[in-house]
């Protein structure tokens, strides 16, 4: 009872409560204790110390897509994190060929994606997994159902992968390591990409490279397909979720600003900058971008992203387009470090 007490006085300093009484959890003990042979003591004990956190669904209730795109852009397509980038790549170029050998998908578009998930390792999330997956999976009801699944994989997990229940933390979303993986991505999707039979997505960057490319390749990643292209439209011309053919859109007037060589399918996004609209065409592999994060935002922002580290990789600044060149020499100067420190 005293234990308990001090777990009740502890939720409300922290703007948390203890998650025990949270409706859905006995039976979702029940299910685990049937289904995967879980000790009941230790899955009790287990939820007697997570804690139902509402700043967790304040957070996704307002996620970063809500934001203009200008905005969203900036705060992801800027100098520091090409710079920090570039680094990861020069570090991890190894893994990155046999990534992109193996599954097909170009390096620069898995460190991007790395990159805008957890600035490349460097912010994995601040929240417990337990208490993300338990306040959505049982205080959440608009997605409990996908959350309920997330947190029986995440238990899973962390008993296959012995990680310790209360320790490991996640995104507000339960998204895990360096990759942003969920739980049953995690189990179904990440792979042993340094040969140590330990797939650690915590800790090991070639097991989060790898992971990514298997994750992509999974969901449909055309090796050399195109991921967007821009192009000239006329506002409100058409309807940004129908896929249509080049020819198609052709005779809709939208018009791409380079040639393409490849007649695949593809549908127009419009961004909205300050006083005009951006449109693009996307294709497949933008499409499986948005499998990671359902966001035309987000899928945009990696392609761009990945698109200034490719065009500032080799050699150092020279080739890159004047837009990425300026960035990356103001920001060399801001911050007093030389071109070899971004490669």
């Amino acid at each position: 009872m005293k234990l308990f007490i001090c777990y009740v006085i502890a939720g409300v300093l922290c703007g948390s409560a203890v998650a025990t009484e949270l409706p859905g959890i006995p039976v979702f003990i029940d299910e685990m204790v049937e289904k995967h042979h879980f000790d009941r003591t230790e899955l009790t004990t287990l939820f007697a110390q997570a804690n139902d956190k509402p700043q967790i669904i304040e957070a996704i209730s307002r996620p970063a897509t809500l934001k203009p795109w200008p905005e969203y852009r900036a705060a992801i397509v800027n100098p520091s994190r090409i710079c920090q980038g570039l680094q990861f790549w020069k570090k991890y170029r190894s893994s990155l060929r046999q990534a992109e050998k193996q599954y097909g998908v170009p390096q620069p578009i898995i460190v991007a994606l790395i990159g805008v998930e957890t600035f490349y390792g460097q912010n994995m999330g601040s929240f417990r997994t337990i208490d993300a997956l338990t306040t959505l999976a049982f205080d959440y009801p608009r997605r409990a159902d996908f959350f309920r699944d997330e947190l029986e994989n995440y238990l899973l997990l962390a008993r296959e992968q012995h990680y310790p229940y209360l320790e490991i933390k996640s995104s507000y979303a339960g998204a895990l390591g360096i990759p942003q993986f969920m739980p049953s991505s995690y189990r179904k999707y990440a792979v042993d990409y340094n040969g140590n039979h330990r797939v650690d997505l915590l800790n090991e960057p070639a097991d989060a490279i790898g992971s990514v490319g298997n994750y992509l390749k999974s969901y449909g990643w055309i090796r050399g397909g195109m991921i967007a292209v821009r192009v000239q439209a006329e506002d409100h011309c058409c309807d940004n979720n129908t896929v249509r053919s080049l020819a198609d859109w052709a005779a809709l007037g939208v018009v791409p600003y380079v040639k393409i060589r490849q007649h695949a399918p593809s549908r127009l996004l419009t961004y909205t900058l300050a006083d005009e609209k951006e449109y693009w065409l996307g294709f497949n592999n933008f499409d499986v971008i948005t499998r990671y994060n359902n966001s035309d935002y987000y899928a945009m922002s990696v392609f761009q992203l990945a698109e200034a580290l490719k065009t500032a990789h080799k050699p150092v600044l020279k080739p890159a387009h004047k837009s990425t060149r300026k960035m990356l020499h103001q920001h060399l100067h801001k911050t007093g470090k030389t071109a070899g420190e971004c490669v």
